[in-house]
């Protein structure tokens, strides 16, 4: 499992884990009720990538990110654009890309343990129907920070077509699948071992 969090003192890093939780839920309706346009599309991420600075977190951070990114946005955009033309395509594309980029910045500027304090209060009220508020707060937390492991794994999947001249084909789904079971089974062996599964 990998940790996300970077220490800091950053303004992001002193907001309360349920100020930054909230501001993804709006961040992410908003985008998705915004107008599909590539110019509301730029201007959200170009708003991510500023946060990313006031989050202390930087420009190369909000690069590399956006770089692990690259095969997913291609092949989202790719097959967007034959469906619904380029424009649609590329605004659909960006907006996705900015809501995990701003995910990412949640999990760069708190604590895992902070986000799961949060969404066990608020999913308290469902105890009473047998929910258990710690392990739905745990998966949500495990779920964004697996986010940025499948970009990297797509990447390197592309990498290695690229190495080889094979074109991007339904194989490259299948070895991503693959290989992101075979991630989540290690994970679940790691959680039975500290006897958290």
């Amino acid at each position: 499992m990998i940790a996300l969090y970077r220490p800091g003192d950053s303004l992001l890093h002193r907001l309360p884990a349920a100020w930054k939780l909230l501001g993804l839920l709006v961040g992410a309706l908003t985008l998705t009720l915004l107008p599909r346009t590539v110019w509301t599309a730029a201007v959200a991420f170009a708003a991510v990538g500023a946060l990313f600075v006031v989050g202390g977190i930087g420009v190369r951070a909000w690069v590399r990110q956006l770089w692990t990114l690259k095969w997913i946005v291609l092949l989202l955009g790719g097959t967007q654009a034959i469906f619904l033309g380029w424009e649609l395509a590329a605004a659909n594309t960006v907006r996705v890309a900015a809501v995990v980029m701003l995910a990412a910045l949640v999990t760069f500027t708190t604590p895992a343990e902070e986000t799961i304090g949060v969404l066990q209060r608020v999913l308290g009220p469902l105890r009473r129907f047998g929910v258990d508020p710690w392990r739905v707060a745990f998966t949500v937390q495990l779920t964004i920070a697996v986010i940025p492991v499948v970009s990297a794994m797509a990447a390197r999947i592309r990498e290695a077509q690229i190495a080889r001249g094979v074109r991007l084909g339904p194989r490259a789904i299948v070895v991503l699948l693959v290989m992101a079971l075979r991630h989540a089974d290690d994970m679940a062996d790691a959680l039975t071992a500290r006897g958290i599964a």
